[in-house]
């Protein structure tokens, strides 16, 4: 399988999973701005993990175009990392439909915690294919946003039982520190 395929399947599924948590969402009651209003929370868990979602396609996609080769091992990880993926739909509505309980929004960071040890097995596993000194492995280096966004989510799970808020919080300000760009392996290509 070529690096293409695991690029286009993934596609294919992050595309299903953003479309099914939109298609989760309700309309409002009535058309009033109160109706509205009363919607923002779900609407708010959308939001973030639409972008959740967008983070980890976009470094995906960058981590294979510096890649050469795939094997049996980088297509196990990447499914895993899918697996954990797909199962954001599913976490946002059990928070939705409780309205923020304690025990669903520890859910929703073990799924991001899944998502985001899939996604490092899969930089390891492609690292190790294509060669220590491979463009990947060049431009990876120490992978410290990686491990403290996961020490973020580990710590979240707990914590959504002291207070939820807190967990909200934290995957708000990982999302943020992703959303700040990371231009090593961009940059490692260019060269």
């Amino acid at each position: 399988m070529t690096r293409e395929r695991v690029e286009a399947f993934t596609d294919g599924v992050v595309a299903i999973v953003i479309t099914i948590m939109v298609l989760e969402m309700r309309t409002p009651a009535d058309a009033s701005l109160g109706a509205l209003w009363r919607e923002t929370p779900i609407f708010a868990a959308y939001a973030i993990s639409f972008v959740n979602v967008g983070v980890f396609w976009n470094n995906h996609h960058h981590m294979l175009h510096a890649s050469d080769h795939v094997d049996g091992s980088v297509l196990w990880a990447n499914l895993f990392m899918l697996f954990w993926l797909t199962l954001v739909p599913f976490a946002v509505r059990w928070v939705d439909a409780t309205d923020i309980a304690p025990l669903p929004v520890a859910s929703y960071g073990l799924v991001l915690a899944g998502a985001a040890i899939g996604y490092m097995l899969l930089e390891r596993c492609l690292i190790a294919v294509n060669g220590p000194h491979s463009k990947l492995a060049q431009a990876v280096g120490g992978e410290w946003k990686g491990w403290m966004s996961l020490g973020g989510y580990f710590a979240a799970i707990p914590l959504a039982f002291v207070d939820r808020w807190i967990s909200v919080g934290l995957y708000v300000i990982i999302l943020i520190a992703w959303f700040i760009p990371d231009r090593r392996i961009e940059s490692r290509l260019k060269a």
